[in-house]
C-alpha cells in the first residue's frame, strides 16, 4: 500500500504539514506490522486519529478528571507504585495506558525485533515520533490482532476494533466520520 503525505492528512483530517511529519513513521511502523492493504491502513489511521486528536496528541491531557484519578492502583493496568497512573497515562497514538501496558509494548517491540526503550523508566520514550508510530502498530496487530477484524470492512467490524482500542465506544461518530474520510483517501472499494 503507498501512502502519500496527501492520503495521511485527509485520512487523519489532519494538516499537511503535521502529516508530513508523521508519514515515515507511520508507513515504517504499518509496514512493520502488516497494516498494508487500503482497508487495514483506513480502519487504523482513522483509529489513532481519533486517539490523537488528529495526530496531535501524544500525552493524555492531565487534570486529573475523575476518571484519571481511577488510574492510580489499577490492578488491571498494573499500577502498583503511588504515582503510576499519572505516570503511566495514554501515550502514543493509540495512548498506551498503564504500567503493564507499558511493559507489554516495550517486550512486544522488541520481541518484533526493534530495540525499543525501556517504557517503564522512560515513559515519555513513548512520545517520541517513531515510538508513538510504532506502539500503536504493534497493539493493533500483535496486541489485539485488529487486521481481521480490518478485513471485513463491515461497520459492525468497526465498532468491534473501537471497543477493543477503547474500552467501549466513546467516540465513535467521530471515529465512524474519520474512517469514512479514511476510506476515501486509500480509495477502498465499497
Amino acid at each position: 500500500m503507498i501512502l502519500t503525505t496527501q492520503q495521511l492528512a485527509r485520512a487523519t483530517d489532519a494538516p499537511i504539514a503535521r502529516a508530513a511529519l508523521w508519514l515515515g513513521h507511520l508507513k515504517t511502523a504499518m509496514q512493520a506490522f502488516q497494516i498494508n492493504t487500503p482497508r487495514r491502513g483506513a480502519a487504523f489511521l482513522a483509529q489513532l486519529a481519533h486517539e490523537s486528536g488528529r495526530l496531535v496528541y501524544v500525552r493524555e491531557l492531565w487534570g486529573p478528571t475523575v476518571a484519571q484519578s481511577r488510574y492510580e492502583g489499577r490492578a488491571d493496568l498494573g499500577n502498583s507504585q503511588p504515582g503510576d497512573g499519572s505516570r503511566y497515562r495514554g501515550r502514543g497514538l493509540i495512548q498506551t495506558t498503564g504500567r503493564a501496558n507499558y511493559a507489554a509494548t516495550r517486550d512486544g517491540l522488541r520481541k518484533a525485533g526493534y530495540a525499543a526503550p525501556d517504557f517503564i523508566t522512560e515513559p515519555a520514550r513513548l512520545e517520541e515520533r517513531e515510538w508513538a508510530a510504532m506502539s500503536a502498530a504493534w497493539f493493533w496487530t500483535d496486541h489485539k490482532r485488529l487486521n481481521a477484524l480490518a478485513d471485513t470492512g463491515t461497520a459492525a467490524d468497526f465498532v468491534t476494533i473501537t471497543r477493543r482500542i477503547n474500552g467501549g465506544i466513546n467516540g465513535l461518530a467521530d471515529r465512524q466520520n474519520l474512517w469514512k474520510g479514511a476510506k476515501a483517501a486509500l480509495q477502498v472499494p465499497e
